[in-house]
Parts: structure tokens; C-alpha cells; sequence
């Protein structure tokens, strides 16, 4: 620990992004100083580049529309999702604090939260996803960073840790990070959260690990570049579940804009340049990185009709893709298919095939259930997408008090991790990751990083 110590605050938090922002929030209400160091000049992380989705069973608003939901039932879907390979407790407490955790946010900190409806992402058993109003990963990160700035929290921008300092037993004791100019500070603290996100942004980490998706387009943070993996295992912190990550299977390109599933679970169809649907689109957005990463050139075409055109609008990011001309917009098969470069015949026929599905006459041979939705009709919209890593969610073993665990299963003393930074609950594989899970994690962990923080404190101090 031989450093010059610049100043002391109880809680440290690194990370600025919608996990960090939570806990900071957390530690505050309960008591505690606290500052959050992020390296960027304004917070945002890959919570920015998300839809803004956290999902909540048990809430508010999902009782005002007559929503019959617990959190015993979404611990439920997302263990059968993962097929049991997450540890159960987190699930357990993460499903169980999402909802005080939104409540919390909007009556405490003035968030303005909604139910998404009108369609349901595969996996969820119930309506169960909520947003700000303005449902996007940019308007809950101004949300939250509006939301420290009335709670007086110190969020230092501009500021990258470089290095922990802990004692023998592995107790924290401070932190040191680096100014843009080089100038290198120092802060002592009682208790630490990481919120750092994962290592999405190291390559040569992704190819290690996630080889399979290693050529992708990556759709997160650079900054997440491991150095809470690397900073835990050095401290002999356990580490699991490298092998998962979020995938997407629907980002414009070259626009490089999150497209929202809801165009598929509504009624929409990706197609390949050949003209021809080649998985069921409703196994998962997650899942679907895979199938459109192994099409002619790594893309497909999201296909959709007017009606769904119209709800997406209501989604911040697809009115953006909108803006930007990602969308292409064509009244007959024939006329989508020139203006898009597939083959008519192919295109017509794959749509033809789409009618017969949602009348029941014959079954899709890739297995989705198409008899739920109207077939579509024209007019048609359609959006060329690729495939791309979002985030990984493999990372530091924690238990259901977001304490970081060693490999013995003992918790160090006084550190805490949460979102991208933490071991998530969709298990080892792609397949795991049930819609929403990174937020879900970011926000309940957080909250439960920061309370705990601030009791790791009020220890200290007494």
C-alpha cells in the first residue's frame, strides 16, 4: 500500500454505467458517502447501447393492467432457460429485489417507469419488461445520471482505475486511477463495487473465450475490457462462466442501430440474401447472433409489415434507424425484393409459406408457432441486420449479497460486483441469456452491491 493518499470516501464505486449508477444510489440511501469513478467523459457503458429493458415480475405497474406475475415465476424462466447453470440463489435474489428496485427508483429518485406492451420476449412467461418513458438504454442512463446529480453523488468522469490496494486478508483499501493528462490520484475507501462491465471490448479476451463469436460485429462498451476479471483473479477472486454472452441478432449495418425484436415476435421474419428464412426467429434474439452470423455475409433482412412498422415507432431506437434510412419500405413482394437485392421468386415464395404457417395448414419446419399473428401483408418494410456481441456475462463469482466470493467460496471482505462485472445468471452458452437478463442484473445487483457496501461501512465504523 505504498502510496500517497489523496482522499478518503467510504463507499468506492467503479463504473458508471446503469449497475454502477443503481449501487451509487444505494449506498447513498443508505447512509453512505460515496463516488463513482468512470473513465468515460459522460457515464453511459453499454447500458447506452441496450434497449433500456429491465424486467420485474411483481410490480406496480404490472398489477395495474392485471398481470398475475412473481418473482418465484421469473426465477422459474430464467433457470429453465439457462438449464439450471446458474447458481440459484442470485436468481433467486436478483428476481426478488427487481421490483422494489424500479418501485425504489421511481418514487425515491424520481425515474419514470413503464410496462412494455403489447408483445412478450420469448422465455418470459408474463408481461414483465419495463423502461423509462422514453424506452432506450440512453434515456435510463440520463435518468440515473439526473437522479445522482440530485442526490449529490460525486460522479468522477474521466477517471480510469487503474489499480486496487488491498491488504493481505484481501481487504480493500483504496483505489488509484488516471486522468487523461497522465496525472495518476488515489482514494481510500471502506468497501468497494465493481461495475465495470465485462471484457466484451478485449479482443484477444473474446477470442480466448467466445471463439464463436469472435468475427462479430461488437455492439458494447469499449471500455469493457476485463480489468474487473483481471483485478478479482489477482486477489484470488473464483471467476465463472467465461463461455456466455448476450448476443443480438438484429443490429442495423451498416447503421450500427440496436433493431428492436418486438418486429419479430409480432409477426416478423429474417430472411438471407437468397431470399429464404433460415432458424425460428423466436427462440431468442440472443440465440439468433449464431444463425445470422452463418448466412452469406454474415447478414439477413429483418421483413415486417405496416403494422408492425407502426409499433415500432414506438421505440426510440427504431425511429432513429428510421431516421438514419435503415428501413426500406416497398408495396408488393416483388418491389421489396428489388429494392432490397434478393431474388423475387424467393422472397415471394418465403412469404407465401408465412401464410400458410399462420393459417395452420402446414408447420414450420425450424419449429416457431406462426398460427398466434396475423400473416403479413403488404405493405412491406424491410432492414438489413447483422449479428453482434453485445456483452459478456461470465465474470467474478458473487453470492446473493453481491459480495465477491474466492475460490474456497468465502467472501472477500469489504468487495462487492454486480452487472457485467459479476458472474450473470444465463449460465455458460448463448443459449442461456433469456431477454433482459444483463439490466436485470446490473440494476438488482446493484442496488444489493451498494445497501451491502454501506453496511460494509457502518462495520467499519463501529
Amino acid at each position: 500500500m505504498n502510496r500517497y493518499c489523496s482522499a478518503h470516501v467510504p463507499v468506492v464505486v467503479v463504473g458508471g454505467g446503469a449497475c454502477g449508477l443503481t449501487a451509487a444510489l444505494a449506498a447513498r440511501d443508505s447512509g453512505a458517502g460515496v463516488v463513482v469513478l468512470e473513465r468515460d467523459a459522460l457515464p453511459a457503458g453499454s447500458t447506452a447501447l441496450s434497449s433500456g429493458f429491465i424486467p420485474a415480475a411483481g410490480t406496480r405497474w404490472q398489477r395495474a393492467l392485471g398481470i398475475v406475475d412473481s418473482p418465484a415465476a421469473m426465477a422459474a424462466d430464467i433457470m429453465a432457460q439457462n438449464q439450471h447453470g446458474a447458481d440459484a440463489a442470485v436468481v433467486d435474489a436478483v428476481c426478488r429485489r427487481a421490483a422494489p428496485t424500479l418501485e425504489w427508483l421511481a418514487d425515491a429518485h424520481a425515474l419514470t417507469i413503464v410496462l412494455i406492451e403489447g408483445f412478450r420476449y420469448p422465455g418470459h412467461s408474463a408481461l414483465r419488461m419495463h423502461a423509462v418513458a422514453q424506452r432506450s438504454g440512453v434515456a435510463l442512463m440520463g435518468a440515473l445520471t439526473t437522479a445522482c446529480e440530485r442526490a449529490g453523488i460525486d460522479v468522477m468522469t474521466q477517471a480510469k482505475v487503474s489499480d486496487l490496494f488491498a491488504e493481505a486478508d484481501g481487504r480493500i483499501r483504496g483505489v488509484a486511477f488516471l486522468r487523461p493528462d497522465g496525472t495518476r490520484e488515489t482514494i481510500d475507501c471502506d468497501a468497494l463495487v465493481l461495475a465495470s462491465s465485462g471484457f466484451g471490448g478485449n479482443r484477444a479476451l473474446v477470442r480466448a473465450h467466445l471463439p464463436e463469436i469472435a468475427d462479430a460485429l461488437y455492439f458494447g462498451h469499449v471500455g469493457n475490457q476485463g480489468d474487473a476479471l483481471r483485478w478479482g483473479v489477482a486477489m484470488g477472486a473464483a471467476v465463472a462462466d467465461l463461455t456466455a454472452y448476450q448476443g443480438h441478432g438484429s443490429i442495423a449495418t451498416p447503421h450500427n442501430i440496436l433493431l428492436t425484436w418486438a418486429l419479430m415476435m409480432e409477426g416478423g421474419i429474417q430472411v438471407n440474401r437468397e431470399g429464404r428464412r433460415f432458424s425460428n426467429e423466436h427462440a431468442g434474439y440472443s440465440e439468433q447472433c449464431l444463425p445470422v452470423l452463418a448466412q452469406p455475409g454474415g447478414v439477413a433482412w429483418c421483413i415486417y409489415d405496416a403494422s408492425l412498422h407502426a409499433l415500432g415507432l414506438d421505440f426510440d431506437d427504431y425511429r432513429t434507424a428510421l431516421a438514419a434510412g435503415a428501413i426500406y419500405r416497398a408495396g408488393s413482394a416483388t418491389s421489396l425484393a428489388d429494392a432490397i437485392g434478393v431474388p423475387a421468386a424467393a422472397l415471394a415464395a418465403t412469404l407465401a409459406e408465412g401464410e400458410r404457417y399462420a393459417a395452420g395448414a402446414v408447420a414450420d419446419p425450424f419449429g416457431r408457432d406462426f398460427t398466434t399473428k396475423p400473416p403479413l401483408a403488404p405493405s412491406y418494410f424491410a432492414a438489413q441486420v447483422t449479428a453482434a456481441l453485445l456483452h459478456t456475462q461470465g465474470g467474478l463469482v458473487v453470492d446473493d449479497q453481491a459480495r465477491v466470493l474466492r475460490n474456497d467460496g468465502t467472501a472477500l471482505p469489504n468487495l462487492f460486483a454486480g452487472g457485467g462485472a459479476a458472474r450473470g445468471i444465463s449460465g455458460a452458452r448463448v443459449s442461456g441469456y433469456l431477454s433482459g437478463n444483463g439490466l436485470l442484473t446490473a440494476v438488482a445487483l446493484g442496488r444489493i452491491a451498494g445497501i451491502n457496501a454501506a453496511a460494509a461501512v457502518a462495520t467499519v465504523m463501529q
